[in-house]
């Protein structure tokens, strides 16, 4: 069906420009639809977000996941499967995110963020390059008992990945999508012929699941792990380069963490808010129905833009502020209902680390660079360079 169309999708942006177009379509008009990426609508209120990714009977995830579509290959689950069919793959990954299992995190990650974070802090330079890009690879190394040379191809190959979605070069997406299948594969044959034990093994732990007796299918395993790997990468990188924009924005935040730690995690909440690293998670309507009277026709993608929502004037008063004293903070940073992100307790965990370590290990940031901004799906710096004032 054909839509009138109530806005296009800037050919360039910077790091403030999207805020400013989600709250004229949120005053506006809040469900839009853009002939861009294929065509879409942008639902930008928070309410009509969360009511979108909680009615996953009437808005399917097994179409379109993100806007635009870059799904080229086989289906990933869990993203790509509804309930209950993408039940089992979540549970095989959270059994390991349990308040005691996140506890016996936090002394590694306080390692782990020192190795990458300190250099950095000794020759500043590009935020995203030499720090925010490389410490969750070494995380989701670590997590999935990875070699260190699996580790470092898929740091290699994620990061012409994610170049190639970035410049919409799809050819190139389309072979590093595989080169992450073959390093899926290969993992996966690996516990095959070196079996572990699916109580510390998140491959050995899909491995072991059963439904109704029997595995998961080879093909569904082989997704989901490919899934894996490559989610936790790009979101942190940028999120990590907008904290640091924040903070060299505002040095009077800097210095009250920095004299305050255990504000960060109060901080941590209102960044997560302020710079949401999701914009396009998509969903498909499985029937004609209407999103706040606004009628949507069966097949169309519906983007729900968590960057917007969490800046919706209904439920963040003074939206673009930052403020420690919210009382409540609904963030939809993670999503929401059956496919809100399994691995936001440790990605918590991992970002609260790596914003007290800055404050408590650097006096200031000053932004060096032109911002080079991700495209959709995401929102953040891809590239951008500070001088670092140590303490």
């Amino acid at each position: 069906m054909t839509h009138e169309v109530d806005f296009k999708v800037p050919e360039k942006e910077d790091f403030d420009s999207p805020h400013a177009l989600f709250a004229e379509l949120r005053s506006h008009c809040p469900v839009a639809w853009s002939g861009d990426m294929g065509g879409f609508w942008a639902v930008t209120k928070h309410a009509d977000a969360k009511a979108v990714l909680e009615n996953w009977q009437m808005f399917t995830t097994t179409v379109q996941n993100v806007v635009p579509r870059v799904a080229t290959t086989q289906r990933r689950p869990p993203l790509h499967l509804d309930p209950p069919a993408n039940t089992p793959y979540r549970n095989a990954i959270q059994r390991f995110l349990t308040p005691q299992r996140l506890a016996d995190w936090e002394p590694r990650l306080e390692v782990m963020v020192a190795r990458f974070l300190d250099p950095w802090i000794e020759k500043g330079g590009d935020v995203c390059e030499n720090f925010s890009f490389l410490l969750p690879i070494a995380l989701l190394a670590e997590f999935f008992n990875l070699s260190p040379e699996k580790a470092e191809l898929i740091r290699a190959v994620g990061a012409e990945f994610n170049m190639a979605l970035q410049r919409q070069d799809f050819d190139t997406l389309r072979q590093k999508s595989d080169e992450l299948y073959d390093i899926a594969a290969d993992l996966i044959a690996d516990r095959h012929a070196n079996p572990r034990d699916p109580d510390t093994d998140p491959t050995a732990s899909l491995l072991a699941v059963r439904v109704d007796g029997e595995p998961l299918a080879d093909d569904l395993v082989l997704g989901a792990l490919r899934q894996f790997l490559l989610v936790g990468i790009i979101a942190p990188t940028t999120f990590i380069a907008s904290m640091a924009v924040h903070l060299a924005r505002h040095p009077e935040h800097h210095a009250e963490l920095t004299a305050n730690p255990d504000l960060v995690p109060d901080a941590l909440e209102e960044l997560l808010r302020l710079y949401t690293p999701y914009r396009g998670f998509a969903r498909t309507a499985r029937e004609d129905t209407e999103i706040s009277g606004c009628p949507i026709s069966k097949g169309d993608p519906v983007a729900i833009v968590f960057t917007s929502a969490n800046r919706d004037e209904d439920v963040f008063p003074d939206p673009h502020s930052y403020r420690l004293d919210r009382e409540a903070r609904d963030l939809l940073t993670f999503g929401r209902g059956p496919h809100m992100c399994p691995g936001a307790p440790l990605a918590r965990v991992l970002l609260r680390e790596t914003l007290k370590q800055i404050t408590q290990k650097t006096e200031r940031l000053v932004q060096t660079s032109d911002i080079e901004m991700t495209n959709w799906p995401e929102y953040g710096p891809l590239s951008v360079a500070f001088d670092v004032v140590k303490r």
